[in-house]
């Protein structure tokens, strides 16, 4: 998911940055102190997770655990996902410095996006239903993620459709094992800390 530096037009890179900016600040406004830890545990999360590489053919896949982040931050995934970017790049050299605005609006977005639209589903019904509604929540944003990646590939130059296509492809597997990992995630949540999902202030406003 990582896209690296030198791999995009300039226009692409500097539209991202533009973009992920307004997003970061629309998360920053949401962010309320309460909400400051599970921010940072969403980000090391997705840190940690995202090192873990499996090579699929040319390529290779990780989690990202961005739909989780969304349903539990909606506008505040932004910030705690754009960090653990960060660090990536500056630590590991994933991604890239030039590039950290279009990789944070490809994976931020989406988690923000499923939030909106999943949230309110997570939070109504048993536990249960919940973790269903999270679960295809996850699967979500990691098939918006990959669609980013692709469109933002394309936009680039026609040498990069065919690795657009792989992107989507080799994701597949993942989709799944988000599912069922923000299923789980969202179920324990919603057993041991419903408060997460309706606190308005702290989610999707």
């Amino acid at each position: 998911m990582h896209i690296v530096d030198g791999a995009l037009s300039n226009p692409v890179v500097i539209g991202g940055a533009v973009a992920a900016v307004g997003g970061i600040a629309m998360g920053l406004r949401n962010l309320p102190l309460e909400r400051i830890p599970a921010a940072g545990v969403l980000s090391a999360s997705f840190f940690v997770a995202s090192l873990i590489h499996v090579p699929i053919g040319p390529s290779s896949v990780h989690l990202i655990l961005n739909g989780l982040a969304g349903l539990v931050l909606g506008w505040a995934a932004f910030p705690a996902l754009f960090v653990g970017l960060l660090l990536q790049a500056v630590f590991f050299g994933f991604g890239g410095l030039t590039v950290l605005g279009v990789n944070a609006l490809n994976i931020a977005l989406p988690a923000v996006l499923v939030g909106l639209l999943f949230r309110p589903l997570v939070a109504c019904g048993s536990p249960m239903q919940g973790a269903i509604w999270g679960g295809i929540g996850g699967g979500v944003a990691i098939a918006a993620t990959t669609l980013a990646v692709a469109f933002s590939l394309m936009l680039s130059g026609d040498e990069f459709i065919l690795a657009a296509q792989l992107v989507f492809f080799a994701h597949i597997p993942v989709m799944v094992i988000e599912a069922v990992l923000s299923g789980a995630a969202i179920f324990l949540a919603r057993r041991v800390k419903p408060e997460l999902f309706h606190d308005a202030k702290g989610g999707l406003a």
